[in-house]
């Protein structure tokens, strides 16, 4: 345990619990693929001296900009910054929003070592504005570095990353929140059954995704992040989403029968990935994490700008400061004939996050409007997405989600054809709930991505033709991106003057003829769907809703 790792910084009694030194002392892999598999396979991860010179590698190997504060810029300032303060009783920088510096085997000297570092990180990055993600960061790399200068230098130069293509660690608030609004996108898509209790319990799911960095970077114990950040070095920003996506699987796993609180889930959470050694080995974290079968880098990337773009619009700067930023659905306001409140906001919690920062807004409703398709159309037409809502006579509910405006049927020259993206959905409310996504979203074997996913993003199915990626409707999930089998698995929305289907191949997911009265479902190979309701249905009303900006109101 004499490694230089170990300084006067870490209490040895608690190190020697959390780990011993027995693991090879020495990496000679440069092969990238290589690396990947002994960083997620923990090659390093049992030698702390290893470790600690496999961080100083991956570490110098970032790209960064120009002029990057090293060691020396540490020792030239620290005592001016710091003066004659005792290093434990120094403020935490504003930019960590009142983040607890975790102990991690630290010892006092330790945490007020962090304190002194991320304050010199303030004085060099006058840039970052909100980055809760730091003091973990900086207590880890306290652990692999002979001094603080080296730390220090260690920190700057992953906050100074300058590859565009390498997202490393979020330093504003737009950053952050739009980080919180891919991962509510992810869970909402790859973790259906844990996001069923999320919103099952929550009085606003966003709340409790907006928490899932803490879990990271401050509750997950010392051994456990670090392993994650092996693998962090090597392959970035996705994998954070991964292991966090493992554990909410684990979460719901372990309390899925049992009681949770709304005003508590998130206290439930935190201390769940607190004493997660009662539960999952770090192994089993991380071979969770990645079995789950996302999709590329490039689309999570232009989802995440999909979602700043959304949150500019509703007025969030880089600037600024922690804001709680909730789902839009107010009972005050809100009237339907078809569904509560409850169940709009479990539908609110469905949708792209994106859109669930938006007010439900009324744009059909046959009880007012009329049984008729051509008024449906006129009222939805220029919006995109909508909502469509059906009450059966028989008391069922159901709809879809649609991601594209109405109007895009007119570029068929009056034939009927399909057109939308992956992002649609369909699903019923009653007898049951149930929710069916694109088929792909499940079942990713049915396709591979396109040489173009890994070239330029591509414009979606819907024909946009803004050169911009985040103005496109459906980034995440544009079936250009893809090589389907068969055009079954893209036949997400169609409408003519007597018809309007929703999914197709071997059948449709909804059908409503031309006077709103009749309908029929079944089972579609674009959602791989159960029927929504009875087959054949007689119609009592129908409701199409838009996603108004409340700022615009």
């Amino acid at each position: 345990m004499d490694s230089p790792g170990y300084n006067c910084f870490v209490d040895r009694d608690k190190m020697d619990a959390a780990i011993r030194d027995l693991g090879p002392k020495e990496l000679s892999c440069t092969d990238l693929q290589e690396l990947k598999q002994l960083a997620r396979q923990g090659y390093w991860a049992q030698s702390h001296a290893l470790r600690g010179k496999v961080y100083q590698r991956l570490i110098r190997d970032i790209p960064c900009r120009t002029v990057t504060p090293d060691a020396s810029v540490y020792s030239d300032i620290v005592g001016k910054i710091v003066g004659k303060h005792s290093s434990s009783c120094l403020p935490l920088p504003e930019f960590v929003d009142n983040t607890q510096v975790p102990s991690y085997c630290l010892n006092a000297r330790g945490e007020g070592a962090v304190r002194k570092i991320l304050l010199c990180i303030a004085n060099q990055f006058p840039d970052i504005s909100f980055c809760p993600a730091l003091p973990a960061v900086v207590a880890l790399l306290l652990h692999y570095s002979i001094d603080e200068a080296e730390c220090f230098e260690k920190a700057c130069r992953i906050l100074a990353c300058n590859d565009p293509g390498r997202r490393l660690i979020d330093q504003s608030f737009l950053a952050f929140e739009s980080s919180c609004m891919t991962f509510g996108d992810l869970v909402n898509k790859y973790c259906q059954a844990a996001h069923k209790l999320m919103v099952a319990v929550s009085e606003d799911i966003l709340q409790v995704y907006a928490d899932w960095q803490r879990w990271l970077f401050g509750e997950l114990p010392l051994c456990y992040f670090a392993r994650v950040f092996d693998v962090f070095l090597v392959e970035g920003y996705k994998v954070l989403y991964r292991v966090a996506l493992a554990i909410l699987k684990f979460f719901h796993k372990v309390r899925a029968g049992q009681p949770l609180e709304s005003d508590s889930v998130k206290q439930d959470i935190r201390m769940f990935v607190k004493d997660i050694a009662k539960t999952v080995s770090p192994e089993k974290l991380l071979e969770k994490a990645f079995a789950i079968r996302l999709f590329s880098r490039k689309e999570i990337q232009l989802l995440q700008m999909a979602n700043e773009k959304a949150l500019k619009q509703k007025g969030i700067t880089v600037k600024q400061k922690r804001q709680f930023v909730h789902l839009a659905v107010h009972a005050e306001n809100f009237r339907s004939e078809i569904v509560s409140v409850r169940e709009m906001r479990d539908i609110w919690s469905w949708v792209p996050e994106r859109f669930a920062l938006c007010q439900p807004l009324l744009l059909f409703s046959s009880l007012q409007h009329g049984y008729s398709l051509a008024r449906f159309y006129f009222q939805c037409e220029g919006h995109e997405p909508t909502l469509l809502l059906i009450k059966t006579t028989q008391k069922e509910v159901c709809g879809a989600y649609l991601s594209t405006d109405w109007s895009e049927r007119n570029k068929f020259g009056g034939k009927l054809g399909f057109f939308g993206t992956g992002e649609c959905f369909v699903f019923r409310l009653q007898p049951e709930v149930q929710r069916y996504e694109w088929v792909v979203i499940k079942h990713p074997e049915l396709t591979k991505p396109t040489p173009l996913m890994a070239a330029e993003p591509t414009a979606p199915l819907s024909h946009s033709t803004s050169s911009d990626p985040a103005d496109r409707l459906s980034p995440f999930l544009a079936t250009r991106h893809f090589n389907l089998p068969s055009k079954t698995e893209s036949m997400f929305m169609a409408g003519g003057s007597d018809c309007l289907i929703i999914g197709g191949g071997g059948g449709q997911a909804l059908y409503i003829d031309g006077d709103l009265n009749r309908g029929r479902t079944s089972h579609c190979d674009t959602f791989n769907n159960q029927p929504l309701c009875s087959e054949n249905f007689l119609i009592a009303a129908v409701e199409a809703w838009g996603f108004q900006d409340p700022d615009t109101q």
